[in-house]
């Protein structure tokens, strides 16, 4: 199994540095707090590995970008193009921006015409992103059950063919039915799926729930 890197110690990066080593990934995460390494070994246990985010991104084969959405790009650039060469970054971040919601419905910092993701991709060539974990809560990352008994949709997209079928084997992994979506573009799409995922928890407080695709 090839070894994972985190990059982002919240509660996403927690719940899927749990799911990697779940199944046996060799997994580091990153923070940017040399004080918080200690309380993620505690609090995520078996044989996680924690260092910076720069250790993090050199151990993994494949990246997990879990930070938000604002300083998704300062992140990457710590990181440096040398290190993400050729490497794959499942980007879990979503372009959220600081301001209230307005019933119920987040505020992006992005338009519709050009994604986060798309905006990492271009700044960052030499990595091979997918867009993937940004439309369910941390809670649900890793084999979530639902009273119905389905299986959730994880709705991918990305530039590179072979980058999304390694994800899709994860996400696959995961307990999803994963639906490739198809290039980096359709991330326009996917980005605001995470407002309607949000729009009962922040009405009703209901947050038990996630999206499928019906054919």
């Amino acid at each position: 199994m090839k070894n994972i890197g985190i990059i982002g110690s919240g509660d996403v990066g927690v719940a899927l540095a749990k799911g990697f080593l779940k199944y046996g990934y060799p997994t580091r995460i990153g923070t940017r707090s040399e004080e918080k390494q200690q309380q993620l070994k505690e609090e995520i246990g078996g044989n996680i590995q924690t260092g910076r985010f720069t250790e993090a991104a050199e151990f993994g084969e494949i990246l997990i970008l879990a930070v938000t959405g604002l300083i998704a790009t300062d992140a990457l650039h710590i990181i440096g193009p040398k290190t993400l060469q050729g490497k794959i970054v499942i980007d879990a971040t979503n372009p959220i921006a600081n301001d209230t919601p307005i019933d119920g419905v987040l505020e992006f910092f992005t338009n519709y015409e050009k994604s986060l993701m798309e905006e990492l991709q271009e700044t960052f060539p030499m990595a091979r992103f997918v867009k993937a974990f940004n439309h369910i809560g941390a809670h649900l990352m890793v084999n979530p059950q639902f009273k119905s008994g389905e299986k959730p949709t994880m709705f991918i997209c990305g530039n590179d063919d072979e980058a999304k079928k390694e994800v899709a084997e994860i996400t696959t992994l995961f307990g999803f039915e994963t639906e490739d979506m198809g290039s980096a573009v359709a991330a326009r799409a996917i980005e605001p799926l995470c407002m309607l995922w949000c729009i009962p928890g922040f009405r009703n407080g209901e947050w038990n729930h996630a999206l499928r695709l019906i054919r």
